[in-house]
């Protein structure tokens, strides 16, 4: 665990809430040194950070004469460097590599340990230039720290709200961050993930189709980007946001996600297949909505047909060194049915969860187990998210011998 950060603190409304994360660290046993933008000491004064940290928060790469060279020294003592807030501006200059104020240089210095957290308003956020900006970091393995959503300091509603104190503080002392991009397990490889479900029209006002949420998919996707790699998500229809820093495709039915996933497989390393894909879809899909009383013998018996077999069609094709991960949603026999499909589908492993009882479709959290020829290993509950670190964790090793 990193025990000296280096807190970079720039000129946002928010700038208030680093105080609470510099006293947040200290309780977790760190030594915590502040540098400032010069506009944010327009809203939390250099005394203040002075006073909580015991140390003096710089401003001026030349307002020391005892310490001549201070951003290299920043950035060769600490462990992670934590920018927080970091507006739309800063995170600009660190992208381009501009480093015309203490804070940038350090950001420079000490790019590899490098984390930030983006507060500013909503369109300032969803700017193209922003989220380039962002996707830029990511790329090199800066860990950006998702804003969240809600009702902002100008008035206006929606995402770029700084993160939780606590989520921002957690994401600081992870040892991964120590980790530079060229040591992260995924770095320079590409990863597509199946999500979601799939709808299959019967008429403009019925389908068929299941509950699936999308979130361990999304999930997936998000740890495999955090993990370094190039990341495309195929998804059914979700409510869900695009992960940022992650390409993604929307799709309907199954056969607009066989499409998609056709482009994009024969390219990528790894891929898992989480989606919840319709078996079948009704034979004839009525351009008019059908009517009770009047079409009641095509309600009462809706013909139906098989849907192309995603797993099975792109597994049956990969190439050498190519990892391709399934999903099973049992009910019973859990294990035995995954190993069932880790033959028949032709996949190198296969994710087996049980579902009904509050298990499965649309939790926020999940058991598992991960079957592959290696043998099977068993999960037990937990986030999603932990989840899917855990299934990319066992994908890397099986990955790296297959």
């Amino acid at each position: 665990m990193p025990r000296k950060i280096l807190l970079g603190v720039s000129g946002c409304i928010a700038a208030y809430k680093a105080c609470e994360m510099l006293r947040e660290m200290q309780r977790r046993g760190c030594d915590v040194e502040v540098v400032m933008t010069a506009n944010a000491t327009r809203f939390v004064s250099p005394h203040t950070f002075s006073a909580l940290s015991g140390r003096p928060a710089l401003v001026d790469n030349f307002a020391d004469g005892a310490d001549p060279i201070p951003h290299i020294r920043m950035a060769e003592e600490c462990d992670a460097f934590l920018v927080a807030p970091c507006t739309a501006n800063v995170a600009a200059k660190i992208a381009a590599g501009i480093a015309d104020d203490l804070l940038t240089t350090c950001a420079l210095a000490a790019h590899d340990r490098l984390l930030v957290a983006p507060a500013m308003n909503v369109h300032m956020y969803e700017s193209p230039a922003t989220r380039q900006n962002l996707d830029a970091l990511r790329a090199r393995g800066v860990r950006v720290i998702e804003p969240g959503s809600g009702y902002l300091a100008c008035g206006d509603t929606g995402k770029g709200r700084l993160a939780d104190v606590s989520d921002i503080v957690s994401a600081a002392l992870d040892p991964a961050v120590e980790a530079p991009l060229e040591r992260l397990p995924l770095a320079g490889r590409k990863v597509m993930v199946t999500a979601g479900p799939t709808v299959e029209w019967l008429d403009p006002v019925r389908y068929v189709s299941n509950p699936s949420s999308g979130k361990m998919g999304f999930a997936v996707a998000k740890a495999a980007r955090d993990a370094g790699a190039d990341v495309t998500l195929v998804s059914g229809p979700v409510s869900l946001d695009d992960p940022d820093g992650v390409k993604v495709v929307r799709v309907n039915t199954a056969s607009e996600m066989l499409e998609a996933c056709e482009e994009h497989f024969d390219g990528c390393d790894i891929a898992v297949f989480a989606a919840a894909v319709s078996d079948y879809r009704p034979r004839m899909r009525s351009e008019r909505k059908l009517k009770k009383g009047v079409d009641g013998e095509s309600l009462a018996c809706i013909e139906m047909v098989e849907n192309p077999d995603i797993l099975a069609t792109l597994a049956s094709r990969k190439a050498p060194g190519q990892f391709v991960v399934g999903f099973a949603a049992e009910t019973d026999h859990v294990v035995e049915h995954a190993r069932e499909k880790l033959q028949s589908k032709g996949a190198d492993m296969v994710v087996a969860n049980q579902v009904g009882e509050h298990k499965g479709f649309r939790e926020d959290g999940n058991a598992a187990f991960l079957v592959s020829d290696r043998g099977s290993l068993e999960l037990p509950y937990m986030p999603k998210d932990e989840l899917a670190a855990k299934i990319l964790e066992v994908a890397c090793d099986n990955f790296k011998v297959c």
